[in-house]
């Protein structure tokens, strides 16, 4: 029955090489990322709210950086497949001229009106005034991580994933020790709070620019081609759009429906309770989810490398072995994570964010939830992202991923926590629904195998 793991040891060195970088570096940021809430969390409810409200815009800015990345990412190894460096370049100069626009604008709008964007988000006046002194500052930071990671992205898809742990483990600890300076006033700066931590966050970002700014001119695997990277033209253009088009919706519309489930919690009664239970879970879920992600990277990277060396016989058995991989992961770490909130999370955890009897009490419930759903959203998460994705199906990953979200768990998370006030269980169980829905739509496209798809040949995405 399994005998496609059977893919010898040389397979399992190749994932393990490629996935360890990536997921320590995932491991290091949400690791550091949950110090960030802490430290945050010190100051109270309100300020931990406050930042979840401002990171709801730049969390969608962000997954479009993500979606630029992932698309330009099952070209950029199709075409490291082929050793095409010429159009490797134009492909990166698209991806960077995309995600500097959409950071660029984020940025410029939460710097003229940040209390009234801000308040579409949520309505309590207190959250919303100290989220605009967080969102000036964040905003501007992710101008420079969008420089950033479009260049990691770029040397990850070209099996050289060493690159982004090294520069985000030094951003992110830089980030973590200015948080401990400018939120609380340490080594004779002023106590900054909320704007400290954003503070930091813009600084780390600069030096993640400075230091790649260097890498650039020193490396020899990747030469940066200014003139191809300004100028794309138009045939890879075209095929970068119909290619990363898809994907980069795909990952907006997906951040914009996430992006629902804390507006309608910043929208119920007991909204700051709640938003304070859904920051904590929602970085518990970040750490969990490293694994996952890192495979998910891991099977794009070899599916796209081996498509486009012509190796198309091999891809179907890679995508169902790390798939395995994937739900047998996600089982064990729920499995953990049920354990550590049993018996670690109420005396240990919780009493550090200062959560008030009724933010512990959702955060629990919401941490369980995600316990039990773990095997399957990391079977989804690398299936549709890494396998079908990496195949360059762009197009039917997006239905996948998309649909079940809009159509079946905001309607069912806005119904529940604003019109029938069933309270944040309901609201916050649509997840698992939307993650099952999924699971059944990505297991039908890998079945079909129509998703192994060669996209550097001429009218392959017509």
């Amino acid at each position: 029955m399994f005998a496609y793991m059977r893919r010898g040891p040389n397979f399992y060195k190749e994932v393990a090489a490629l996935a360890a970088p990536i997921i320590l570096q995932d491991m290091i940021t949400s690791t550091l990322s949950m110090a960030d809430t802490f430290m945050v969390g010190l100051l109270g409810e309100e300020p931990m709210a406050a930042v979840t409200l401002a990171n709801i815009p730049l969390f969608v800015v962000q997954l479009f950086i993500f979606g630029v990345q992932s698309g330009s990412t099952v070209l950029l190894s199709q075409y490291w497949g082929k050793q095409d460096m010429e159009s490797i370049n134009r492909i990166y100069g698209m991806a960077l001229w995309l995600v500097m626009a959409v950071s660029s604008l984020c940025s410029v709008i939460l710097l003229i009106c940040p209390v009234e964007f801000l308040s579409l988000f949520g309505n309590d006046r207190a959250v919303v005034e100290l989220a605009a002194q967080y969102g000036r500052l964040a905003g501007l930071s992710y101008v420079f991580n969008a420089f950033s990671m479009t260049y990691i992205a770029a040397f990850r898809s070209m099996e050289h994933p060493q690159l982004g742990m090294y520069i985000l483990a030094t951003s992110m600890a830089v980030n973590t020790f200015l948080n401990w300076v400018f939120i609380f006033g340490n080594l004779g700066a002023p106590a900054l709070g909320v704007q400290g931590a954003a503070l930091a966050t813009l600084i780390a970002r600069v030096l993640e620019v400075v230091i790649v700014a260097c890498h650039m001119a020193r490396n020899r695997i990747f030469r940066v081609r200014w003139r191809l990277v300004l100028r794309p033209g138009k045939r890879l253009a075209r095929q970068f759009l119909m290619c990363s088009g898809p994907v980069v919706l795909n990952e907006t519309l997906w951040g914009l429906g996430t992006s629902m489930y804390p507006t309608v919690m910043g929208h119920m009664a007991g909204s700051t309770e709640i938003l304070a239970a859904y920051t904590l879970a929602g970085n518990v879920e970040k750490i969990c989810k490293v694994v996952s992600m890192g495979l998910a990277s891991t099977a794009a990277i070899i599916i796209g490398r081996e498509i486009g060396a012509g190796h198309k016989d091999r891809v179907y058995g890679v995508g169902l072995a790390l798939n395995t991989l994937a739900a047998v992961g996600g089982a064990a770490l729920g499995l953990a994570l049920w354990l550590v909130l049993v018996f670690l999370a109420p005396t240990y955890v919780f009493p550090l964010f200062k959560l008030s009897a009724g933010a512990a009490a959702a955060a629990t419930m919401m941490i369980t939830l995600q316990a039990v759903i773990m095997p399957l959203k990391d079977f989804n998460s690398v299936n549709i992202v890494g396998v079908l994705r990496g195949g360059g199906d762009v197009r039917a990953t997006t239905l996948i991923d998309i649909l079940p979200l809009w159509l079946v768990a905001v309607p069912m998370a806005a119904i529940c926590g604003l019109v029938l006030k069933t309270g944040i269980f309901w609201v916050y169980l649509s997840l698992g629904v939307e993650q099952f829905c999924k699971c059944v739509g990505g297991v039908w496209r890998l079945r079909s195998g129509k998703w192994i798809r060669d996209l550097t040949r001429s009218g392959a995405l017509e």
